[in-house]
């Protein structure tokens, strides 16, 4: 990336990297002068800090996210939308794609509880979800899929919960372990709505 244009976001996805792989505590401004291609006067003018990066490259994340979101909303019936984003969910863990884990769980493990401003980005991305989900839960009860004594809202917790659990759960597994573990925890998921 150029220091003399570059662009804000593209900027932040490239930190988002860093930080994803190191995490924030182990993630240095030169880790991320190196990750990004950019000075450390363009990183700091741009975003005053290294924790003011994080924040952007936590936003980011959350967009990039929004294809699950997308996916419940999607025609069909409700417990079908909830088996695809677990089958993707599990798809990504198996495929190495997020070796990683999920950014905002590991986020939520190193910071959470500790970082007011970071909280309130993991809580809105939390929400996000969570309401794409009651409004999923809503529509299957209306259908008759769910059953009609379930909270949805507790449902959709329950949901968000789960998924960041496969997150986590993958990250500990390898080969044929971990993919059995994990569809059977979205087995179990699905025989519980």
């Amino acid at each position: 990336m150029h220091t003399a244009h570059f662009h804000p976001d593209d900027a932040a996805d490239a930190a988002m990297h860093v930080f994803w792989q190191k995490g924030y505590a182990a993630t240095s401004i030169q880790d991320l002068v190196d990750g990004t291609g950019l000075s450390r006067s363009s990183l700091y003018n741009t975003f005053e800090s290294k924790h003011g990066l994080f924040q952007h490259a936590l936003r980011r994340y959350h967009c990039q996210t929004a294809a699950n979101v997308a996916l419940l909303a999607e025609d069909g019936p409700a417990v079908a939308r909830v088996r695809a984003l677990l089958q993707q969910i599990a798809a990504d863990e198996l495929a190495g794609a997020a070796c990683c884990g999920c950014l905002v769980a590991n986020t939520a493990l190193e910071l959470g509880g500790r970082d007011r401003t970071v909280n309130s980005l993991l809580q809105e991305h939390f929400a996000t979800l969570e309401t794409a989900l009651t409004a999923l839960m809503q529509r299957g009860q209306q259908q008759g899929e769910i059953a009609a004594g379930k909270s949805p809202v507790a449902l959709a917790r329950f949901m968000v919960a789960t998924i960041q659990g496969l997150r986590v759960l993958g990250r500990g597994y390898e080969g044929g372990e971990q993919a059995q573990r994990l569809q059977d925890v979205i087995e179990v998921v699905l025989g519980s709505l």
